[in-house]
């Protein structure tokens, strides 16, 4: 005997298959608000032209090793924005860079402007995996 599933179910199954279809254009639109946010010198070939040409995260990865030596002399907010998107690119990483700011929690994103917390929030939204 089949049974078939409630109509409001079928409905936020379809919901949540729509939002993951579109997840990864998603995080690419927040990645690429964070990256002109922090500034384009962080991430890809480090060029304005890159930022504005960039096609997809790939042409916008973050630029560990230089964020790494200038993480002590960036600003505190900076620091854990930064650091934040890191950590969607290489957890271990991030994560690092995350404790070297003082990062213990979510509730240290507190500390950002409402504009890098909308980012963050659209990144972890819209998060599959890089």
């Amino acid at each position: 005997m089949t049974q078939s599933l409630p109509q409001d179910v079928l409905d936020l199954i379809a919901l949540e298959e729509l939002h993951f279809s579109q997840a990864p254009e998603g995080f690419f639109k927040a990645w690429k608000r964070g990256a002109e946010i922090a500034g384009p010198e962080w991430f890809g070939d480090g060029t304005p032209e890159g930022l504005q040409g960039a096609t997809n995260k790939w042409d916008l990865r973050p630029r560990v090793p230089l964020l790494n030596d200038a993480l002590n002399v960036l600003s505190g907010g900076q620091r854990m924005f930064l650091s934040a998107m890191v950590s969607f690119y290489n957890a271990r990483e991030g994560g690092a860079m995350l404790r070297r700011c003082g990062f213990e929690g979510l509730s240290d994103l507190g500390g950002l402007d409402l504009e890098r917390r909308k980012v963050i929030a659209d990144l972890v939204l819209n998060y599959s995996g890089w």
